[in-house]
C-alpha cells in the first residue's frame, strides 16, 4: 500500500508535498488515545479550554500570509480569498467559543422546593470529516464548538488538501494538551474506519451518497450525526425584481470559489416577462470575471480542484447544449485546469445542470410563467440547502412555499445573528451554529433534587 498521500497544485499539477497515510489498523488506537485525553480535557472549565484555543488563534493570525499561500496553492482559490479564510478562522475563535459557552451553560429551574438543573456535558470523541472547497473553514466551524464543549476531536481532512490541514492541526497541537486534537490522513478507507471506530459523534460535509453510507455505518453504535450533504440552490427572479441587482447576485453566487460552494445558485428561474433583460445583464457581468492563478491580482475564478470535477462540469455543460440550451459564454473546449465562466439559458429541468450538483462556474437560467409553476420546479430537487428570491409583491408567498433550510430575499441566504447553517430534505441532518447547534456537541443531563 502506498504510504504517502501526495498533494498537487490543481493548476500546474506540480507536487506540493506529502503526508503519511494513516494505517487503518491504527485508527482504533488513535480514538482510544483521544478518549483518554478527553476525560482530562472535559474536567477543565470552559474558560480554561477557551484560553488554549485563543493561543492557537494568535498563531493562526501571525502565520496568516504563509498559510494563505499554502491554501491557495493546494486548493486553487486566489490569495485574497484564502487570506480571508485563514484570518476569519483566527478571529472567529473567541467569538464562536463564547457563543458555545453561553449555549452550554447549565440552566436552573427552582419551584416549590424542587430544583432542576439542565446540564450540557461533553459527549466524548468527535470525528470531523471535512471537504476541500473551504479546507480550513469547514473543519474549523465544527472543531471549535466540539473542543469548547469538552470533547476531543479526531479530524480527517479531504485527501485533496492534506497540507493545509496538517499545518492547522499542528498549530492547535502546539498549544493543546496531548491527543485532544488528532488527525487521520487518507481517503475512503480511512474515513470508513473512523466512522466504524468508537467515536461518539460524526460530523461530515460532502456528498449525499457518502452521507447516507456514513449514516448506515454509524447505525450499529447509534452514533450522533451532523451531516451537510450539498445543495442545488434555486434563485427565483420575479417579474418585479430589481433586474440589475438580481443579475449581479446570480453571477457572483454562481462563480464564487469557482462555483465550488454548496450554496452556489445552481438553478436560476427568471420570469418570462424579464428573461431577455436579465440574460443580457448576466452576460455583461459574467464577462468581467477572469480565470487565473492564485497569485494573479485580477483572478476571480481559480482552477477546478481535480480532473474528476472538471469532467463533471464539462459533462453538465455539454449535456445542456446538446439538449437545446443556449450557450452564451465560456469556451467549452478549453482543455486545462480551468472552466471558463459559463452562461446558459433556455435550460430545462431534465438537463444534468438542473438535476445534479454541478459545483462549477456556471450560470444556468430557465424561465417560468407562473408562481405556482416556479415553486413546484424549485421544490422538485432532493436538495434543499439554501434559496434566494428577488422581487417585491409576491416574495413572501414564494418564501413560505419554498423548501430550503436557509432563504434570502433580495440577497443571498447569509444571515445575521447566531443562527444555524441548516439544510432541509436531503441537504442535511443536524446543523452548524446557533445555541441549538452548539448543543449537538453535548449530552443533556437533567438533575432534579428536592430541598430538605
Amino acid at each position: 500500500m502506498e504510504n504517502k498521500l501526495n498533494s498537487y497544485n490543481p493548476e500546474t499539477f506540480e507536487l506540493l508535498g506529502s503526508v503519511d497515510i494513516t494505517n487503518t489498523n491504527e485508527i482504533d488506537k488513535i480514538v482510544e488515545k483521544s478518549k483518554q485525553a478527553q476525560t482530562k480535557w472535559a474536567k477543565l472549565s470552559v474558560d480554561e479550554r477557551i484560553s488554549y484555543l485563543q493561543k492557537a488563534g494568535e498563531v493562526l493570525n501571525r502565520r496568516s500570509q504563509e498559510l494563505a499561500k499554502l491554501l491557495s496553492q493546494e486548493m486553487g482559490k486566489d490569495f485574497n480569498r484564502a487570506t480571508g479564510e485563514v484570518i476569519g478562522c483566527a478571529n472567529d475563535i473567541i467569538y464562536k467559543a463564547n457563543e458555545v459557552k453561553n449555549a452550554i451553560k447549565t440552566q436552573v429551574f427552582d419551584r416549590h422546593g424542587v430544583k432542576t438543573e439542565l446540564q450540557y456535558n461533553a459527549l466524548g470523541v468527535c470525528a470531523v470529516i471535512s471537504p476541500w472547497n473551504y479546507p480550513m473553514a469547514m473543519a474549523h466551524w465544527v472543531i471549535i464548538p466540539a473542543l469548547v464543549a469538552g470533547n476531543s476531536v479526531v479530524y480527517k481532512p479531504s485527501e485533496e488538501t492534506p497540507l493545509i490541514a496538517k499545518e492547522y492541526v499542528e498549530i492547535f497541537q502546539s498549544v493543546l494538551p496531548k491527543d485532544v486534537l488528532q488527525v487521520v490522513f487518507g481517503a475512503e478507507d480511512q474515513g470508513k474506519a473512523l466512522v466504524k471506530s468508537n467515536v461518539n459523534l460524526i460530523t461530515f460535509t460532502g456528498s449525499k451518497d457518502v452521507g447516507k453510507n456514513i449514516m448506515k455505518n454509524a447505525s450499529d453504535g447509534l452514533k450522533r450525526l451532523i451531516l451537510e450533504l450539498g445543495g442545488k440552490d434555486p434563485l427565483i427572479v420575479l417579474n418585479d425584481a430589481n433586474i440589475d441587482r438580481a443579475a449581479r447576485f446570480a453571477v457572483a453566487s454562481s462563480f464564487e470559489n469557482a462555483g465550488q460552494m454548496c450554496t452556489s445558485s445552481e438553478r436560476i428561474y427568471v420570469s418570462k416577462e424579464i428573461e431577455e433583460q436579465f440574460i443580457q445583464r448576466v452576460i455583461t457581468y459574467a464577462k468581467n470575471y477572469q480565470v487565473g492563478s492564485w497569485n494573479h491580482p485580477d483572478t476571480d475564478i481559480g482552477p477546478i480542484i481535480n480532473e474528476n470535477q472538471r469532467t463533471i462540469i464539462r459533462k453538465h455543460i455539454k449535456d445542456a447544449i446538446e439538449k437545446g440550451a443556449t450557450h452564451h459564454l465560456g469556451d467549452i473546449n478549453r482543455n486545462d485546469s480551468f472552466i471558463e465562466p459559463t452562461v446558459l439559458s433556455n435550460v430545462k429541468d431534465d438537463m444534468l445542470v438542473f438535476k445534479e450538483e454541478t459545483f462549477g462556474p456556471v450560470v444556468a437560467i430557465s424561465s417560468f410563467e407562473t408562481i405556482n409553476e416556479v415553486i413546484k420546479r424549485a421544490n422538485s430537487s432532493d436538495y434543499a440547502l439554501g434559496a434566494s428570491i428577488f422581487g417585491r409583491k409576491d416574495v413572501d408567498i414564494v418564501a413560505t412555499e419554498l423548501d430550503a433550510g436557509m432563504l434570502g430575499i433580495n440577497q443571498g441566504n447569509g444571515s445575521i445573528g447566531d443562527t444555524p447553517w441548516v439544510g432541509a430534505k436531503q441537504s442535511g441532518f443536524g446543523y452548524h451554529g446557533s445555541a441549538d447547534g452548539h448543543r449537538q456537541f453535548t449530552q443533556p443531563k437533567v438533575v432534579t433534587r428536592r430541598n430538605r
